[in-house]
């Protein structure tokens, strides 16, 4: 191996070099790393927590700004990562609030039974905390009977619910029987029902990676907070509150939803004072995620709906 000898001058000349390579490399690191964080519209802020009303600390999410504040609350066995394609677009106009309820992604795991009627109270603390005068609640799946709950806690503020492919029949009969039946195999072994549930909720010509990390979040979740979570939630279609709830919320209620199951009209405007449903063709349970630009498009036009009929 030959070894180059490097003179006195040389060596001044290298070390001048690197020096300033270096100090080059650290300015254009740092302006990447300002060009990364600074999003026009989207200013992050948090994460933070709050505590829930019986003391369960609440996480939460701030992006943007603008009224109203845009509530949004995932469903059973989620987290406020699966909102991530809703951020962008919709920091930019208003202040988004992404919410991981008890039992879920960074929040407390302390309850002995988990409550749509305490998730509620989860909802009311991050709004209370946030400050909003003026809010739009959006709850996915298991979320929309927890937007419900905290509207009905909330009466000033809330401009109205958006469901994302949920309450498709408030008035669903169900007997204690069949919902022993439903948790059977989730009390048997959790992981493996909670993938089979979810795999049925997803439609096959979704990304196969897409669909493998839905899957495998949501199977990875803590059983006791979930099964509580299922078991609450579905024993308020046996005694007829999963309908009468709405009966005591005067605002206005739009959904969006998958055409996987089909949506009552009239049953539901028997309950609620003004309902309305954009179905959209071809999705699936998890619409935000799967199909973002149609679902964004559509929630765009829900958020319109509300503060149309808010403006009556």
């Amino acid at each position: 191996m030959r070894v180059r000898t490097i003179k006195n001058s040389e060596k001044g000349r290298s070390g001048l070099q690197t020096g300033t390579i270096s100090w080059l490399c650290s300015i254009t690191f740092l302006a990447a790393l300002i060009c990364i964080l600074w999003v026009p519209g989207a200013q992050a802020q948090g994460p933070a927590i709050v505590p829930s009303k019986d003391g369960t600390l609440i996480s939460y999410e701030i992006h943007g700004k603008g009224e109203p504040a845009l509530v949004f609350v995932h469903g059973w066995n989620c987290d406020s990562r699966y909102w991530r394609e809703q951020v962008p677009l919709f920091s930019k106009d208003h202040r988004v609030i992404l919410i991981d309820l008890a039992g879920h992604g960074h929040s407390g795991f302390h309850r002995s039974r988990y409550t749509m009627k305490d998730f509620g109270e989860d909802v009311r603390a991050v709004v209370e905390a946030t400050g909003q005068d003026k809010v739009i609640l959006i709850g996915h799946s298991m979320g929309g009977t927890v937007v419900a709950e905290a509207a009905r806690i909330m009466p000033g503020g809330v401009l109205g619910l958006i469901g994302i492919d949920t309450l498709e029949n408030v008035e669903y009969p169900l007997t204690p029987e069949e919902l022993d039946q439903m948790l059977s195999p989730f009390k048997q072994d959790f992981r493996a029902a909670t993938r089979h549930f979810v795999e049925d909720m997803v439609l096959p010509e979704t990304d196969p990676n897409l669909k493998e990390w839905i899957i495998s979040d949501m199977s990875a979740s803590l059983p006791s907070a979930a099964m509580s979570a299922m078991e609450e939630m579905m024993s308020q279609y046996i005694t007829g509150e999963a309908a009468t709830m709405f009966e005591e919320i005067p605002l206005p209620i739009v959904t969006v939803n998958a055409s996987l199951w089909p949506v009552n009209y009239e049953g539901n405007r028997r309950h609620m004072r003004s309902f309305d449903a954009i179905v959209l063709d071809g999705t699936d349970h998890f619409l935000m995620l799967t199909q973002p630009e149609r679902f964004n498009a559509a929630l765009a036009r829900a958020i319109d709906m509300v503060l149309e009929k808010q403006a009556r």
